[in-house]
């Protein structure tokens, strides 16, 4: 079945950095576009990269361009974000998702893409000092 797994969570002081990794298992990922939302504490759910499939274009929405890189490792079926000169408000519970579709949203509805047919149980990244 098809399963994603984040790891790499954690509190750091802003201006830090932190890499997140989604394992994945159950589909044939080099296949499928895979996204990262994020729910922060009594905000409304906010879509933050995706990545497509095999070419491995990204996209990031507005609030993380410049700073968050998305990438993948096709022979290890994971997905990385890099989330480098992190502020308080990236604080949330970051999950990695997907559709099993070929290609991400459009640039347009990537911040509001928050619902997927499969995503993991998210990972927590609290940024304060």
């Amino acid at each position: 079945q098809v399963q994603l797994v984040e790891s790499g969570g954690g509190l750091v002081q802003p201006g830090g950095s932190l890499r997140l990794s989604c394992t994945t298992s159950g589909f044939f990922f080099g296949y499928y576009a895979i996204g990262w939302f994020r729910q922060a504490p009594g905000s409304e759910p906010e879509g933050v990269s995706c990545i497509n499939n095999r070419d491995g274009s990204p996209d990031y929405t507005d609030s993380v361009k410049g700073r968050f890189t998305i990438s993948r490792d096709n022979d290890k079926n994971t997905v990385y974000l890099q989330m480098n000169s992190l502020k308080p408000e990236d604080t949330g519970v970051y999950y990695c998702a997907t559709d099993l579709a070929r290609r991400c949203p459009v640039r347009a509805e990537l911040s509001s893409k928050v619902s997927y047919d499969y995503r993991g149980q998210g990972t927590q990244v609290t940024v304060s000092s």
